[in-house]
Parts: C-alpha cells; structure tokens; sequence
C-alpha cells in the first residue's frame, strides 16, 4: 500500500474562519461560496485570494457577467486587505462576460483555460458562476453540458494544482440539483437577514472533504478589515473555541468578593472556576458588588474583565471612593472594561471578544453587568435562544477556569422567589440574593447566600449598607420573620397578636 498523501493546508487570513474549517482550507481544493445577492460572497473570495497570493502565488480573478472588475475594484478598495499595487501584478482580473454571452459552454471553458495557462494561478476565482448556469440552462442539452463543464474545469484546474473558488448566488434548495455542489470539495453557505433593525450575518460550512468542520451556523461581520467570523462554540468533552488553551496557572481554591462578611457567608469566598449569579432589583447593589470583584482580584494579581451592557464605562469610575483605584487600575491593564451596545450581538461574537480580553490581560475573573442589558444587545433572532446561548457561554468561560459572575435585575415580588429571566439561575454554580425590605419604615437592603455547588454556606439573611468604603454588611437579622414576603414579623409582635 503507498504512503498516504499529505494535505497542505492554507490559511484564507479571514479571522475565525480557519477555525470552522478543521484548521484552514485544503490546498488545490475545488471550492463553491454561495448565497443571496448581497451576503458578502464577493468580499470573502477577494479577501481569501489577497491572503493566498503573492509574488511566488499569483492569481487569477475572472468575472463571468458579475460586477465588472472596474466596479468591484472601486469598492474592495475600502478593505484593508486590498493591495491596490499588487493588482495586475500578483492579482490579474479577466473579464468573461461577453465570451459566455456570444457563445457556449466549450468556448467559455477554452477561454478560462488560455487564461490559466497564461497565468499559472495558484488561486483562481470565478465570479459569478450562477451565470454559466443561467447560459447552460439556454442549450438544448443544458443539464448535461453543465455538468461536464463544471467536471472538465475542477480537473483541469486541480491538475494545474489551483485552489478554486466559484462565487455564486444560490438558494439552498437548488444543492440537490446543480452539479457543481456534488463536484466540489467545499462549499461555503453565506445568509443575511433582517429582523427588525438588525441585520445578520451567518455562515456554514456545508461540505470539506477530508476534514471535520465545526458544524452549525456561525456569525460573521463586515467591517473595513473584511469578514470576521465568530465560530460557535461546541460545549462538550471535545471542546472546539477557535482558541489555544491557557497555560496561565490555576488560581486559589477560594476568592475574595471584596467584602469579608460576605466571604464568610460564602463559606470562605467564592470556588475558583465558579459562575456566580448576583440577583437583585434596580439600585440594590450588584453592580457594586461586581466591582468589588474585579478589584479586589486586581490587588492580588488576578487581573480581571467587566463586559458593560448597561452602564457607561465612566460609571465604574466616577462613584464610590474607589473610583481612583479602579481608574489607576485599569491604566495597569490589571482590569479591562469591554462596552458593547449594539442591538445585533450574537453570543458568540460577545464571547470572542471576551475571551480576546482573556487572552490580552491573562484574566481569571469576569463579569457580565448585566443579563438583562445583554439580551437587548443582541439580535432578536438569538434572544430566541437566550438560555441555550447563555449555557454555552458560562460553559466556555468556566471551562477555561475563570470565575464568571453574572448580574441579573429583577422586579421585587413577594408571591414568588425569582433568581434570574427566563429561568437561567440553574446554570450558575453560586446564588447572591439582593432584595429591599421595609423593616420599621424605612426601605433597607438584605442579602443571602441562596447556594454554593459543593460547598456549605450561610443561609442568613443580612442587612447591608453601600457607603463610602464600598458594601458594608450587618448582622442577621433574625429577630424577624417573613422578610421576603413583604410583611415582616418581629417575634414579640407574633406572640403579642396570638394573645401570649
């Protein structure tokens, strides 16, 4: 038996995209990108190809009555990938539109290869191949002479050891029908919707031979670097991220929130690797307390991440007497502050971002202020799925021992004990309750340590006060009965109205 052949693969410098293809894209591969009209098809094979040619691997772009290439230069120009002095150098664009027009299939097929040969690409792109079709589909035996066209060209270019990619519009119910998704070793799907005011961009690797691509749909944006993916993330023992695994070392068993009664409550702080939920009502403290735990991981070289979905970043910088530490802080690079704002997040996007902030600071804490302002900011389409997502995340983020914390805002209510929207509090290892009270007529804030996975915990309630040295927090109060239902009870009033 001969020694297997190994496979080159290269990197199509399109960031996360190398990551849901198994490891970057098999060299001499005969390739299809397709989608609607607009979903970024074009703008994906110009960056793939500026990525793999060069002086030793030039390339050859054809249009086939797509956009002329005066246009569609005029306007990849915005994109940081784009070579202006590498074009009719290292980068050739032929324009086909008028040979597919006067005449068929073997004539277009003769042109394409008078061209490679003249070019010895390394790279060729065929832009738009939903053209050759719409002319095959005109000849009497359109079907067949579409399939050997698409078979004669893959074989040619192969032989000429090209990587291929044929941009193409397409519906994803025409793939049982057109031969050149049997003929082609990948196929790349772009699609883009519009729900309300948010656009969405998602692609998926429908075929690679030979490799094992992370399957699903993963989101991508446009900006003016080019496409960037955000490969969705697969929580399971074989845990695919796009990411290399930190080598930093492993916490302390325990960590500080920043507030020693409460660390006593938490039966000595909070477990490394720990997600932890903060929950509470408006005003009541949690962003403070969130605070507290960035810092005080600060203080003792455990540098730490806050994504903001609510709060301005100067928020965290102006108040409380603090501020200048957690200001100075951050200058350090001890705390980084990711402030996102937008209403078309995905999950993972909002988690690529995070984890790049990991990766920059070596972080160990993280916080997500808040829950309720990070469903907003994401498109509607994923706030659907809110719940999954937001176990994928924690999964993730836990995975790679960091100690998550997460605040919730919830309405007070005294018929039911709510912990989180939507029901997420059980993917959270550890609960912090927050509530206001009314205890003889003033309005006060409580707290409690509602769980600790694998842990003994207080099961107290504590009035606490947040003042000019951050969150001081009292003693129990047990003198009292039915805190949370709304109507407290001092024992002496209970035996009073029973008539003892």
């Amino acid at each position: 038996m001969s020694d297997k052949v190994a496979i080159r693969h290269l990197p199509t410098g399109v960031p996360g995209l190398d990551a849901i293809l198994g490891g970057g894209l098999p060299e001499f591969s005969f390739n299809l990108i397709a989608g609607a009209p607009g979903a970024g098809k074009t703008t994906l094979a110009q960056q793939i190809m500026f990525t793999l040619s060069g002086a030793d691997r030039p390339a050859l772009y054809i249009t086939v009555a797509g956009e002329p290439p005066l246009k569609m230069l005029r306007y990849q120009q915005q994109f940081t990938y784009f070579d202006l002095a590498r074009v009719n150098e290292s980068v050739r664009y032929v324009n086909l539109s008028q040979d597919i027009v006067n005449g068929r299939l073997e004539q277009l097929l003769a042109r394409i290869v008078e061209e490679v040969e003249a070019t010895s690409p390394s790279v060729v792109v065929v832009d738009s191949f939903r053209s050759v079709a719409q002319a095959a589909e005109r000849a009497e035996n359109g079907a067949l002479d579409l399939q050997h066209f698409v078979q004669q060209l893959a074989v040619r270019l192969t032989g000429w050891e090209a990587t291929t990619f044929l941009v193409g519009e397409y519906l994803p119910s025409e793939v049982e029908q057109n031969p050149v998704f049997t003929v082609a070793d990948g196929l790349l799907w772009l699609y883009q919707s519009l729900d309300r005011n948010s656009m969405v961009r998602k692609m998926q690797v429908m075929k690679l031979r030979g490799q094992a691509p992370i399957p699903g749909l993963h989101t991508f944006r446009i900006t003016d670097r080019g496409v960037q993916v955000f490969p969705r993330v697969i929580v399971g023992p074989e845990q695919k991220t796009g990411r290399t695994p930190s080598n930093t070392p492993a916490p302390p068993k325990r960590l500080s929130v920043g507030v020693t009664t409460l660390d006593e409550m938490l039966g000595g702080g909070i477990p490394a690797g720990h997600s932890v939920l903060v929950a509470g009502p408006s005003g009541s403290g949690k962003s403070v307390l969130a605070t507290n735990f960035i810092m005080e991981g600060a203080r003792h070289d455990e540098p730490g991440i806050i994504a903001v979905f609510e709060k301005r970043p100067s928020e965290y910088t102006q108040t409380g007497l603090g501020g200048r530490e957690f200001e100075q802080m951050v200058r350090d690079r001890k705390i980084g502050i990711i402030h996102t704002r937008p209403l078309d997040l995905s999950i993972d996007e909002t988690l690529h971002d995070i984890v790049t902030a990991i990766d920059a600071l070596k972080a160990r804490r993280v916080v997500i202020d808040s829950l309720s302002g990070f469903e907003l900011a994401l498109a509607p389409t994923f706030r659907e799925d809110f719940r999954e997502s937001l176990y994928r995340m924690v999964a993730v983020l836990t995975g790679m021992g960091i100690t998550l914390m997460l605040t919730a805002e919830l309405e007070d209510s005294y018929v039911d004990l709510r912990f989180s929207p939507h029901g997420t509090a059980f993917l959270t290892d550890t609960i912090i309750m927050q509530r206001y009270i009314e205890l003889k007529g003033q309005l006060r804030r409580v707290l409690a340590v509602v769980k600790v996975r694998g842990s003994a915990h207080s099961k107290e309630l504590r009035a606490f006060e947040i003042t000019q040295d951050g969150i001081v927090v009292g003693d129990a109060l047990g003198d009292y009965d039915g805190l949370l239902t709304g109507h407290p009870i001092a024992p002496a009033e209970e035996a009073h109205s029973n008539g003892l």
